[in-house]
């Protein structure tokens, strides 16, 4: 069952003045060509569940690696509670996790339950700690059948959330993922997207960059529309679907469908 509250969430988010991650003055380019972000400004509250949309190549995953420091701003800043993380890496890793597309590229282990164990064994944490931890996320996204299996046999859904696993075990306050549905069958995307949903719940703060809005747009709170390196919108869904065309974002669904209606998930 979705929520159907999140407009309302959001609008209280921005009362309270709460900011979590924000991005200020972001620019990055190679060589000569044109800049692949061009001067990134954007917020994301604690709590919140923003969905970044835009065509292939608009600077989506580029914006995404700069969010815990896998890319290095050539200007600009991303900041953590209102510091720079480049200040302290480690800790902004552990409070910042990212889902990546290619699930494949993030494992490590030989079986399940040491791949989700991997972030935490290089901080080097207690190993009966690490245990209990690896243990409660395999139970909290229903995968302990999976502990012992090697991940690279697993389906494209599995694998996915053998990854978002290993990320949990650090208990990031965020979680960015990116195109989180890509090649996976409709079981594999409302097992994720019901894994997404209920973290949001739980409290965390969720960045999803996805061009498939027709999946996931009725649980988020706010919208942003990037294209060209640029953050060319940024808004309520409600009020930015007539522009998603205008940007390069494909809309199938018709004209009139309601955005309560735009999820996998169902009653």
């Amino acid at each position: 069952m979705f929520d159907e509250k999140p407009f309302q969430r959001f609008s209280e988010y921005w009362k309270r003045g709460l900011k979590l991650l924000e991005v200020k003055g972001l620019n990055r380019s190679y060589g000569t060509g044109p800049k692949v972000l061009n001067n990134i400004n954007v917020q994301f509250p604690d709590g919140s569940f923003t969905i970044i949309a835009g065509p292939n190549g608009c600077g989506k995953t580029q914006l995404m690696r700069h969010l815990n420091g896998l890319l290095k701003p050539q200007t600009g800043e991303v900041l953590l509670d209102g510091k720079n993380i480049q200040k302290d890496l480690m800790n902004s890793r552990r409070q910042i996790g990212l889902v990546f597309q290619n699930a494949d590229s993030q494992i490590v282990g030989q079986s399940v339950a040491s791949d989700i164990a991997f972030g935490a064994e290089n901080l080097r944490w207690p190993r009966d700690v690490i245990n209990r931890k690896v243990e409660s996320v395999l139970q909290e996204l229903s995968i302990t059948e999976l502990k012992d299996r090697r991940p690279h046999t697993l389906s494209g859904g599995e694998k996915r959330r053998c990854i978002l696993a290993g990320v949990l075990v650090m208990d990031p306050r965020i979680i960015v993922l990116d195109e989180p549905f890509t090649g996976l069958d409709q079981s594999g995307v409302v097992d994720v997207l019901k894994d997404i949903t209920r973290l949001h719940h739980r409290g965390k703060t969720i960045i999803l960059i996805t061009h498939d809005l027709e999946k996931s747009l009725a649980h988020c709170d706010r919208l942003v529309l990037m294209n060209q390196g640029e953050i060319k919108r940024t808004g309520l869904p409600r009020d930015l679907l007539s522009e998603l065309e205008e940007f390069g974002i494909r809309r199938p669904w018709g004209e009139n469908r309601s955005i309560e209606s735009m999820t996998w998930l169902k009653d």
